[in-house]
């Protein structure tokens, strides 16, 4: 048996065909993660597992060769179980060019330090991840999921944005992200539209920020676009 990372096929293509189409000398970020809220063996809250970078076209092939053997995955020799398993990306493109550049001061700064245990590789993929390109969305992570809720969260941020802003909403294991387009906010909300939404009830975190991805596994559930 293999680990299950794509639970649902068409719902995965669909979100990959709703991400931003990419720009010259951009990537998505993509990281595979094993986390202790979802299972208990786990030690660390988040251990990393595979972490890389696609083109828009190559990820779901990229996504579907992570369903190795059930067992291949391993914390301290002890085999992840399946629904320790979460995977996330950046839905805002990372810039390659501006990475390359922050990877030669991490790398600089790592050998001016004698830091002989630094693992070039991982270097520069922190540096990737930290590389936003566009800005295509602004991401809240609301961390609840009462009953009605993801309806009155759409009003509420609606209210705040106008109606004929882009809005996506990501329903996960335990709660909502929703991806806005900042230069879709309709003119009168422009200038308090940010703060007046990390204000609502339930807000975790808000900025560039990984999400589950749609259609694959998170903690045994799967995340949906809404």
């Amino acid at each position: 048996m293999n680990y299950q990372i794509i639970k649902d096929e068409a719902v995965l293509r669909a979100f990959i065909d709703w991400l931003p189409v990419l720009e010259e000398g951009e990537v998505y970020y993509v990281s595979l993660l094993a986390r202790s809220k979802y299972a208990d063996v786990i030690k660390s809250d988040k251990q990393q597992l595979k972490r890389f970078t696609s083109r828009k076209e190559d990820l779901y092939n990229k996504i579907w060769q992570l369903e190795c053997p059930i067992g291949a995955y391993t914390q301290k020799g002890e085999p992840i179980p399946q629904e320790a398993l979460a995977i996330y990306i950046t839905p805002n493109p990372r810039s390659m060019y501006d990475a390359m550049f922050s990877s030669l001061v991490s790398l600089a700064k790592t050998i001016q330090h004698k830091n002989m245990s630094a693992n070039p590789h991982q270097e520069v993929m922190n540096e990737i991840q930290k590389s936003k390109g566009r800005s295509c969305f602004v991401d809240f992570d609301f961390d609840y999921k009462g009953e009605n809720f993801g309806e009155e969260l759409k009003r509420n941020i609606y209210e705040r944005v106008g109606n004929t802003a882009k809005v996506q909403f990501v329903e996960t294991r335990g709660g909502y992200h929703v991806l806005i387009d900042p230069v879709s906010v309709e003119a009168p909300f422009k200038k308090h539209w940010y703060q007046r939404i990390t204000e609502l009830p339930y807000v975790d975190q808000a900025g560039d920020q990984l999400i589950p991805i749609p259609g694959c596994t998170q903690g045994g559930f799967m995340p949906v676009l809404l």
